[in-house]
């Protein structure tokens, strides 16, 4: 919202005024612009009533013993003039009180840039562009879902709608958090989560620290999943389901920029919870700060170099390391069950086309034992890979166009089994390939129109295709 717009700071503005100046309605400033043209008019006019004042006193000095009368009248001209001068400075003054407080309090860009900051979204980036107080952002998305094969079933789903809420106490210490809406009710498989929820402490840019529950640093959406941000109506599977989005723990960890470029981000965290693990993955191992057990931490790293030479690129990895037994027990046994995630990716974007590229493997030790205590086969190592490109074609039609359509294509590989356990057998449904094909629409950057169809094949069974059409907005 743009600053001279702003309902809540000309409310606190002609608050003021009314509470301080003799002004009609029909003189109360309605922008920030206007207020500040009323101070400068008015400094001009105390200067030139200064000025006469000055000249009044002098010229009932030299003519006192000659005019006495007309000097009177001069002393008596002078004194008003004095009093206009102490009025207009005090109405001034007032102004510019309310003005700075507009500034400093309740303080909104006048043209916000929506830009990812400190690892997160550009919309959950906004309290970072407050000079100080309440910061309000969001996005949401929606989407018809129909099936070509199998018996699954069409439907339509608002998937979520997401509040970003945070506060700046201070220009070093701010308060940020995220909270999910699900699937537009909880009475039918919905929820309503607490995404993430941090504080942090800004010390300097190359090392700060946040506090709380954290987005786990991993990938390309799990950090940052905004829906005009990414292309599909459904995030990459491999970003689901090997690293498992929207992964989030309690935890404490530093983050900044080394040199120009160059960022990083780590944390200590509570670890999996290895009785969750099955043949789809870990995914069912997240204890999004509910309750979660910290028997075993965990920790996790990530490494970003954007080389300032080469704008539009980037490329780095993560890494995630640590025990997920939570001295619990397993077919009798108490197990470490240490699990490891590594990824790798890359980003490029240039003159409208769009490339990702992104690589995940994963272990899970004493497998074996957790199978038999699962009765289904969990695998040792899992992998998944994906990439994609897209390119937008509006310029090539309409060069001056601030829109955006962008056909892209995805192909997905991923294997939640890619190594079995012995004494148990592998289970090809979970071996897939993925061809992904749409187009994403934006017809203002805040505001995504997406339409996509998705081709599933596994090594077993026969999954059923989808076409999907939906929207996404942030603010």
């Amino acid at each position: 919202m743009r600053k001279k717009n702003s309902l809540l700071g000309m409310g606190l503005t002609a608050a003021t005024l009314v509470a301080s100046l003799p002004l009609q309605a029909a003189e109360m400033p309605k922008t920030m612009e206007e207020m500040w043209e009323i101070i400068q008019a008015q400094q001009k006019e105390i200067e030139t009533l200064k000025a006469k004042s000055q000249g009044l006193e002098e010229e009932t000095q030299s003519e006192a013993s000659e005019k006495a009368t007309e000097t009177t009248s001069t002393a008596d001209e002078g004194g008003q003039t004095k009093e206009q001068v102490k009025e207009l400075e005090r109405k001034t003054d007032v102004l510019a009180e309310a003005v700075e407080k507009l500034r400093t309090e309740l303080y909104i860009p006048e043209e916000f840039e929506y830009k990812s900051m400190y690892g997160l979204g550009p919309a959950a980036s906004k309290v970072y562009q407050v000079g100080k107080g309440l910061s309000i952002g969001g996005y949401g998305e929606g989407r018809y879902q129909t099936f070509v094969n199998g018996d699954k079933e069409d439907n339509a789903d608002f998937v979520r709608l997401v509040l970003y809420a945070g506060y700046r106490f201070t220009d070093r210490i701010l308060f940020n958090s995220e909270i999910e809406f699900e699937h537009a009710s909880t009475g039918k498989e919905g929820s309503v989560s607490v995404e993430f929820a941090a504080l942090d402490f800004l010390l300097d840019p190359r090392a700060n620290i946040r506090a709380g529950l954290v987005l786990l640093p991993m990938g390309f959406l799990n950090p940052i999943h905004e829906p005009p941000f990414y292309f599909g109506n459904n995030r990459p599977e491999v970003e689901r389901r090997i690293l498992p989005s929207t992964w989030r723990e309690n935890g404490v960890g530093l983050f900044g920029e080394l040199w120009p470029g160059l960022t990083y981000t780590t944390y200590a965290v509570n670890g999996l919870d290895a009785s969750g693990f099955d043949s789809s993955g870990i995914r069912g191992g997240r204890q999004s700060g509910s309750k979660a057990l910290a028997e075993d931490l965990a920790f996790v790293g990530r490494l970003d170099y954007a080389p300032p030479g080469m704008p539009g690129l980037s490329f780095g990895g993560s890494a995630y390391v640590g025990n997920s037994g939570q001295d619990q027990t397993f077919a009798g046994e108490e197990l470490d069950v240490f699990t490891q995630l590594y990824e790798g990716h890359i980003q490029w974007q240039y003159r409208g086309w769009w490339f990702r590229a992104l690589g995940a493997w994963g272990s899970i030790d004493d497998a074996e034992v957790l199978s038999a205590a699962k009765g289904e086969t969990v695998g040792e190592n899992n992998f998944g890979w994906y990439t994609e490109l897209a390119y937008n074609v509006l310029p090539l039609i309409w060069p001056e166009t601030t829109q955006y359509l962008a056909p892209f294509f995805r192909f997905e590989q991923l294997d939640t089994i890619a190594s079995t356990p012995s004494g148990f057998r592998d289970n090809g449904a979970f071996d897939r390939d993925i061809y992904q094909f749409g187009v994403n629409y934006k017809p203002i950057p805040n505001v995504v129109i997406k339409a996509d169809y998705r081709n599933f094949e596994a090594e077993d069974g026969r999954p059923a295709d989808e076409f999907n059409l939906g929207l996404g907005f942030i603010f």
